[in-house]
């Protein structure tokens, strides 16, 4: 049995080419199991999850990347997002009574796709995503190369208990050497079963693809199930939509119960918590 819940950075040796392998087990099961998700819902969750991390192994700074589609499709939203330290969570909101459809248009229908970077100091950036692709990993190779012109090659699976994903890129300044090295490298990943990147080790299935290519393989970094929700983050919450509105809510509901979408902790704030959030002082 691979190790499953780690992330890998590779490079080809004398070349601009890197990649990275990721693949999911316990940490995609418990984001799983948040839901009865159908099948093919949590098969494009566990590929946006993987995806997610592979992306955001490009940031240069402390934060979260996240992938986020609105559709009016079976699938109304997805989201996937994963932190700097490899800690991921994901949703997915659907119409219980309309997924049938397996494929990636079908499930969203028309609507929008954005990759969304929320560093822990300074601007949140939100890029577009085309949905011009068939697949979600082809989507996503159209916004690298549209918005990063990166030139990304995206493979990314997920059955009911597990998920993977291999990215491939070709960093600005390659030789003609490594023209052909890019072309050849993404020839041998397209043969990439599921089987093989749901299942094997990252050493046997990058050796498997690239044995007659000089590869040096990174030390794994742990990913984990985490939620970043807390009692502090969704007081911040109430305070963005104002007292007016959260005393409104008390004189009708007596207390203010809020859950968290990601992993459902209850979070109740009484009268005395929000007179604290308002006016810094309590009754008590």
């Amino acid at each position: 049995m691979a190790s499953r819940d780690q992330f890998q950075r590779f490079i080809f040796e004398h070349s601009q080419v890197r990649g990275a392998w990721v693949q999911l087990g316990e940490s995609f099961r418990e984001i799983g199991s948040q839901a009865p998700y159908p099948d093919t819902v949590r098969g494009l969750m566990g590929e946006a999850l993987a995806a997610s991390i592979l992306m955001s192994s490009t940031l240069k700074f402390e934060g979260t990347l996240s992938i986020q589609a609105q559709g009016e499709g079976p699938l109304r939203t997805l989201m996937a997002e994963c932190s700097h330290d490899r800690y991921i969570r994901g949703l997915a909101r659907f119409d219980e009574h309309a997924v049938s459809e397996d494929s990636f248009h079908d499930l969203l229908g028309e609507g929008r796709m954005a990759i969304t970077i929320t560093p822990n100091k300074g601007n949140r950036y939100q890029g577009v995503v085309p949905r011009e692709q068939g697949t979600l990993g082809g989507c996503l190779e159209d916004y690298f190369e549209r918005s990063e012109q990166i030139p990304t090659s995206l493979f990314l699976f997920a059955d009911e208990n597990a998920a993977a994903g291999l990215m491939l890129q070709r960093l600005p300044g390659a030789t003609e050497e490594d023209d052909d090295l890019w072309d050849r490298v993404n020839h041998l990943a397209r043969t990439v079963e599921a089987s093989e990147l749901l299942e094997l080790d990252s050493e046997t299935l990058l050796h498997r693809l690239f044995h007659e290519e000089t590869v040096r393989l990174f030390d794994a970094e742990p990913v984990a199930f985490r939620c970043s929700c807390s009692r502090e983050r969704t007081l911040g919450a109430l305070e963005a939509i104002g007292s007016e509105e959260c005393y409104s809510i008390l004189d009708e509901q007596g207390t203010i119960d809020m859950d968290c979408q990601f992993c459902h902790a209850h979070y109740r704030f009484d009268r005395n918590d929000i007179d604290h959030l308002f006016t810094g002082h309590t009754l008590h």
